[in-house]
């Protein structure tokens, strides 16, 4: 398991570079400020969160059978809600999809509770 969170951290932080690089050259003369940053804050929390999985990567090893795998899970989801919702609102001006963001935030914040529980119980 801890490979595939392991490739999944590493694919994800690519995926954050790429969307950050998008953003700086392809939006920043076709978005409003205010809508770069949304933009920019989906970008730095999916780093936050690929790093995170290389972290959950090394727990997961560490502590078998613990709650790591749930929290690699949840950041993924957190990532694809989170982020994913962030980066669609921004590119398809739909303000709907900023309803999902929170579910995402909560994932995040679920499964760094996961990964502490791990620790602490590891």
């Amino acid at each position: 398991m801890e490979r595939v969170f392991f490739g999944l951290g590493a694919l994800s932080a690519l995926l954050s570079v790429g969307a950050g690089a998008f953003g700086a050259h392809a939006l920043r003369e076709r978005l409003a400020p205010d809508m770069l940053a949304v933009f920019e804050t989906g970008a730095r929390y999916q780093m936050y969160h690929a790093l995170g999985l290389l972290a959950v990567a090394w727990a997961v090893a560490r502590w078998p059978g613990s709650a790591a795998g749930a929290a690699g899970w949840l950041f993924v989801a957190g990532t694809v809600l989170f982020s994913g919702s962030l980066y669609m609102l921004v590119l398809t001006g739909q303000r709907w999809l900023g309803a999902i963001t929170p579910l995402g935030g909560l994932a995040f914040i679920a499964g760094w509770a996961a990964l502490a529980w791990a620790a602490l119980r590891g």
